[in-house]
């Protein structure tokens, strides 16, 4: 399956694993990359050396290409920039801040752009300042989320050509809506909760069976009125987060709540207190597998969707 992202990556399927904080490690993403996407080590709340280390051990581990995902609101965004120049790997992902300032230093180190972006406006902007390929994550995605949905954001940001690839993200789980996707003019897709339920991914075995068992009312968004929404699944956190937000509860309150619930979901499998970041195409998500696995059945059935499109009569 080539597409405009498949040859600007050097990879067999236009599938980008999503950047998961202190899910997405070296194994997941050698393993995504080895399976014939793109796998990518999410910096998000590490430090520089544990970065360093883990690109170290996914080029070890895969001689294809992966990325490095860097959170730019970190405290050490810069120097994690820095080791993705040195360490010259392949691409970085970027979110979460201005990309603008570091594109000039990536690109001389030969390193491919690729920010996220949530509206047509930024979109624009970025692809303007010599990024390589975009992504727009619609809300429908588990973490951190904008404020359209995924169909919304590819109905306006695909309704003119870009010069660069367009790459979409947000509650894609399955081949039908990578076929959707591509049909709507997008160059490829990020999938991150598929991923989760993968052999090679690190999450505690608790969290990756509550998503097994969760549908598709079982996540909500905490932070949504504040400006900073993350969805999850339904738990304790969330429904005591969202009584304290709905109340108008102080920001510094909240943040004290929520401080350390990622890691007390993805590593400790609290289930109660932590939090389990995950999209909203729940009922999709029924199994683990290995990552090759996953990806050749998501290929499998893009490729069925995309066929089956060719058959309605016009």
């Amino acid at each position: 399956m080539r597409t405009r992202l498949t040859a600007l990556l050097g990879i067999k399927y236009p599938i980008i694993q999503g950047a998961m904080a202190w899910t997405s490690d070296a194994n997941l993403a050698a393993a995504v990359s080895n399976g014939g996407g793109a796998g990518i080590i999410a910096a998000g709340g590490r430090t520089s050396e544990w970065v360093r280390d883990e690109i170290r051990k996914a080029k070890a581990l895969t001689d294809k290409p992966f990325g490095v995902n860097v959170m730019l609101m970190a405290p050490n965004a810069s120097e994690i920039v820095d080791i993705v120049c040195e360490e010259k790997v392949a691409f970085v992902t970027l979110g979460a801040g201005n990309p603008v300032p570091h594109i000039p230093s990536l690109k001389a180190a030969g390193v491919k752009v690729i920010p996220v972006v949530p509206n047509v406006k930024l979109a624009d902007r970025i692809e303007k300042a010599g990024a390589d390929a975009i992504i727009i994550e619609g809300m429908e995605g588990g973490g951190h989320i904008g404020t359209q949905t995924t169909m919304a954001l590819m109905s306006n940001v695909l309704a003119v050509p870009h010069s660069i690839p367009v790459i979409v993200a947000g509650g894609i789980s399955d081949g039908r809506a990578i076929a959707a996707a591509l049909l709507m003019g997008a160059d490829g897709v990020q999938i991150g909760s598929r991923f989760i339920l993968t052999t090679e991914c690190p999450t505690h075995p608790a969290a990756k069976e509550a998503i097994l068992k969760a549908t598709d009312t079982d996540s909500a968004v905490t932070g949504f009125s504040r400006g900073s929404a993350v969805r999850c699944l339904k738990n304790d956190f969330t429904d005591e987060f969202l009584a304290l937000e709905r109340a108008g509860a102080p920001q510094a309150e909240l943040d004290k709540l929520a401080t350390g619930t990622n890691r007390m979901g993805a590593v400790d499998g609290d289930l109660k207190r932590g939090a389990v970041l995950v999209g909203q195409s729940l009922n999709v998500l029924k199994d683990i597998l290995p990552c090759k696995e996953v990806i050749e059945r998501l290929i499998s059935e893009a490729k069925v969707t995309l066929a089956k499109a060719k058959d309605i009569e016009l």
